[in-house]
C-alpha cells in the first residue's frame, strides 16, 4: 500500500485559507489572511491571485476582500451523490412534482447563490426546463431570495451588480433589500417573469436541526399557468416537504 507523502507547504497553505474563509463570517481582506497564515501579504496576496485564477475564492469588487468561490460547488456536485440531502429530498421532490404539476427542485446555497442538484420535471407537455449545476441569480429567482434571506455570513451579502434580464429583474438596491426582508418574514420567496420571460416560482428554505439553511425547495413552472394563484396553492406542499427534508437530516 503506498504511503502518503510529506506535505506540500504551498497546498497546505492553499487549502488553510479555504477553511478560514469558510469559517469567516464575513469576506477577510489579505493582511486578516496574511495574519492567521503567519506569512507576508505580498505571499497571501499571490496565493489568493491563484486562488481565484481557478474560482476557488473570488475578490468582492467593493471592498477588495475574499470569499469562497462558486467553483468548490461546482466541484462539489461531482460528490453530491453521497449527499444525505439530495437522497432524502428525492423522494420529496417527486411528491411536490405531483401535488402541484410542476417542476420541484432542490438547490444548496454557496456564495450568496443558490446551485440547483437535483429536480424532478413536470409530467405536463409544457414544463419548465431545471438544470442541474445551474447557479441562482440571487436578486432575478425566488431561490436567490431565500438565500439572502436566511443565508449566513456572506451568503447575505445583497449583490452589486444587479443585472436586468426581463423587464421585471429588480434592478434598485432599495427595491431588493425591502424584498428580501419581506421573503424573511413570509418565510419564502417568490419570482415572477424576473429571470426568464416565461418563469415564475416560488422557493421555501430547509433548516437543519440547528436552524441554517442547508438547502432550499423550489416549484417552478411557466409563468401563464404558475400564476399568483397557482404559486400560493402549491405553496403548502413545498413548505411540508421542505420540513420534512429538515426532519429527515436532523435524524440522518
Amino acid at each position: 500500500m503506498a504511503t502518503p507523502g510529506r506535505p506540500v507547504a504551498a497546498v497546505e497553505r492553499a487549502l488553510t485559507v479555504l477553511e478560514i474563509l469558510a469559517d469567516a463570517n464575513e469576506p477577510l481582506g489579505v493582511n486578516e489572511i496574511a495574519r492567521r497564515l503567519d506569512i507576508s501579504a505580498s505571499s497571501a496576496s499571490r496565493l489568493l491571485g491563484t486562488l481565484a485564477a481557478h474560482g476557488l475564492v473570488e475578490k468582492v469588487t467593493a471592498t477588495g476582500r475574499f470569499r469562497l468561490g462558486v467553483r468548490l460547488l461546482q466541484l462539489g456536485t461531482h460528490v453530491l451523490q453521497r449527499l444525505d440531502v439530495r437522497a432524502l429530498a428525492r423522494p420529496l421532490l417527486e411528491q411536490v412534482e405531483r401535488a402541484t404539476g410542476e417542476t420541484a427542485t432542490l438547490s444548496l446555497p454557496a456564495a450568496g447563490e443558490g446551485v440547483t442538484v437535483d429536480h424532478v420535471p413536470s409530467r405536463r407537455s409544457v414544463r419548465s426546463a431545471a438544470l442541474v449545476g445551474r447557479p441562482s441569480i440571487a436578486h432575478a429567482t425566488a431561490v436567490g431570495k431565500v438565500v439572502l434571506a436566511f443565508g449566513q455570513g456572506s451568503e447575505t451579502e445583497m449583490p452589486t451588480t444587479l443585472t436586468a434580464f426581463t423587464s421585471r429583474t429588480i434592478t434598485d438596491p432599495a427595491t431588493l433589500a425591502a424584498a428580501v426582508t419581506a421573503v424573511g418574514q413570509r418565510g419564502w420567496g417568490e419570482a415572477d417573469r424576473e429571470r426568464e420571460e416565461d418563469l415564475a416560482a416560488i422557493a421555501v428554505p430547509v433548516f437543519d436541526h440547528l436552524g441554517n439553511l442547508v438547502a432550499v425547495l423550489g416549484v417552478q413552472g411557466p409563468a401563464d399557468r404558475f400564476d399568483a394563484e397557482a404559486r400560493r396553492a402549491a405553496l403548502p406542499a413545498a413548505q411540508r416537504a421542505a420540513l420534512d427534508v429538515g426532519r429527515l437530516l436532523g435524524a440522518a
